[in-house]
């Protein structure tokens, strides 16, 4: 990232706080914000920087709360803000006015400075904080109508480089946002208050550790030889068999303590030598692991190429967030790697098509599980209480994949209850099933809609598709021969594996209904055929009508046929309504 290091003197110290920033909105800016590991903050606590006490026993507070805090859970998009105030004010050189210092866990230490100029009026993250903590919102951006517009309006102008010009910013009103953030840049250089500077977000990649755990590096050190790499035929360095692998004093691997592993002679002059000790991280493994499922009983090779060119790319990999960032970075680096080797297809220069990050599932609360806030959740007993199928539909019918839910009971029954109607659907229809009746339109639609929604992970929305459709083929009226009624049943398989199979036993089968394969979908019988509306009064039920399916969604052509229908002639004749059209589903008449 291109931008400018600001140097923001702390009142009263002889301390800078240094602000990184791609876009120096100064006449905007209104508070500080440290990273709770800033160097800043350790002054504070140590006592090098004086305080009030009540101040510092706020910020170690939040300091020790921070700490128990994932780096996903700091940045978690639509949480709470929380921060504390540091006692501490700062300079705003540009505007000429003091801004307050506070410290808030959303800043990261190794981004950037670890401090964040904070310019409220056109950055959501800052204004959420300001709001939260009654901090000043100044606007110095607006659309080029002149019009300052919504918070997201001005953050497209800053982070799209849509137009937009400077306003309330003194030498700097009426100039474009590019031309006036220039300008600022020059200002404060010309003044010696911070200079431009490129950021980049590439760090040195830590790759040893020092525990037990993990691949141990072949590397042997001689005293005559240096380091020496460990001859291939004596690959892999297994680790020792111990029984205690506790921290060294040290500092060191718990391997050091292993005499009878560090010891050894060197592969080239033969003289006394001791192994590494530290080991592998765990990504070491993990980021090509997916090439030994192609062919894990080879001893040989990575994996056999004929393999390899059959099954690779991975189609779909999943993970979280935590887990996901890194490792798509490190697996994809290693595979790169052995790309160049040679050891890989050369027709295959990606390890992966796709890559999911699954959501989160906060405790009932809202915060995220952990056994200190008492909100966890435990598989086995909603298992116990409610069985295995309810708990899986309810993770898969909860939200998006890749959204952040929170916990919820009645959700969970709700879900119980169409499994459970979902039972009596198939178990009524079969009693009175003909090998007569047309294929039913509503199966035939949702043989295409749900597979589409499960192959692209939108599980919610094809257990929705399902609960809806459950509800209208329940209606007395509509027979579904066996046909049907094991499309249903395949369908609901990957949601409800335990009950799918009950229902295909119940349906005659005699093979699982997971060796089957997905339902054949046809599209000519979409637009053909006849539609069951719902005809209601006052929101009862009074009846249905059935309409060409080409015509099932015109409120006109279904209001004539009910009002021509005598059976409804009792509850219309003569009455003023208003109608609520649900195309293809229901029409109501509200009597005024």
């Amino acid at each position: 990232k291109e931008g400018i290091n600001v140097n923001y003197p702390v009142v009263g110290t002889n301390e800078n706080v240094t602000c990184f920033t791609t876009a120096p909105v100064n006449f905007g800016m209104t508070f500080i914000v440290l990273a709770p590991e800033h160097e800043i903050v350790r002054k504070i606590l140590d006592g090098r920087i004086k305080v009030g006490s009540e101040y510092k026993t706020g910020v170690a507070k939040y300091v020790m709360e921070t700490e128990k805090k994932s780096e996903m859970d700091r940045l978690m998009e639509g949480g709470e803000k929380s921060g504390v105030f540091t006692g501490l004010m700062a300079k705003n050189v540009v505007a000429g006015w003091d801004v307050p210092i506070w410290i808030a866990d959303f800043v990261l230490s190794h981004v950037g400075t670890g401090a964040v100029q904070g310019c409220p009026g056109h950055d959501y993250k800052d204004f959420e904080f300001a709001k939260k903590f009654g901090l000043p919102i100044k606007r110095v951006v607006v659309g080029p109508d002149g019009k300052t517009g919504s918070i997201e309006s001005v953050e497209d102008i800053i982070v799209k480089g849509m137009k937009g010009r400077m306003v309330n910013s003194r030498f700097l009103d009426g100039l474009e946002f590019g031309e006036g953030l220039e300008k600022t840049k020059d200002f404060i250089e010309e003044n010696g208050w911070g200079k431009r500077v490129v950021s980049y977000h590439l760090r040195d990649w830590i790759f040893s550790r020092q525990h037990y755990w993990g691949e141990p590096i072949p590397m042997i050190f001689c005293d005559q030889d240096g380091w020496v790499t460990v001859p291939e035929e004596q690959l892999p360095v297994h680790l020792p068999e111990v029984e205690k692998y506790q921290p060294t004093d040290t500092g060191e691997s718990p391997l050091a303590n292993i005499t009878e592993f560090v010891e050894t002679t060197c592969p080239k002059c033969g003289q006394k030598a001791r192994r590494e000790t530290d080991t592998m991280p765990n990504w070491a493994g993990s980021d090509w692991y997916f090439l030994r499922y192609i062919d894990p009983k080879n001893d040989g090779v990575l994996a056999d190429m004929k393999k390899m060119k059959y099954w690779l790319p991975v189609d779909v990999y999943v993970g979280g967030d935590e887990h996901n960032t890194l490792h798509l970075l490190y697996s994809r680096f290693i595979y790169q790697f052995l790309w160049d080797l040679g050891v890989v297809p050369k027709e295959c220069p990606e390890p992966y098509i796709k890559r999911l990050s699954h959501g989160l599932i906060l405790g009932p609360d809202g915060h995220r599980m952990s056994k200190t806030r008492g909100n966890v959740i435990s598989p086995e007993v909603v298992v116990e209480k409610y069985g295995a199928d309810t708990l899986r539909a309810y993770l898969m019918f909860l939200g998006p994949f890749d959204a952040t839910m929170a916990w919820n009971e009645r959700t969970l029954m709700g879900v119980k209850r169409f499994l459970e109607r979902f039972y009596r659907l198939i178990a009524s229809k079969l009693e009175r099933s003909s090998q007569t009746t047309k294929p039913n339109l509503i199966v035939n639609s949702l043989v295409n809609s749900v597979g589409r929604d499960l192959e692209n992970f939108k599980f919610n929305t094809a257990i929705a598709k399902l609960m809806e459709s459950v509800n209208g083929l329940s209606r007395e009226e509509i027979c579904l021969d066996k046909e049907d009624l094991g499309k249903l049943v395949k369908m609901l398989a990957p949601i409800a594996p335990f009950l799918a199979e009950e229902l295909w036993s119940l349906l005659g089968n005699k093979f699982s209904v997971h060796g089957e394969r997905w339902p054949d979908y046809d599209p000519k019988l979409v637009g053909s055929g006849e539609v069951t509306i719902v005809v209601q009064v006052n929101g009862k039920t009074r009846g249905t009508i059935q309409i060409e399916s080409n015509k099932a969604e015109v409120e006109s052509e279904i209001k004539q046929l009910v009002e021509m229908d005598e059976r409804y002639n009792k509850w219309l004749q003569g009455l003023k309504y208003e109608v609520v059209f649900v195309k293809g589903r229901l029409i109501n008449f509200v009597i005024k």
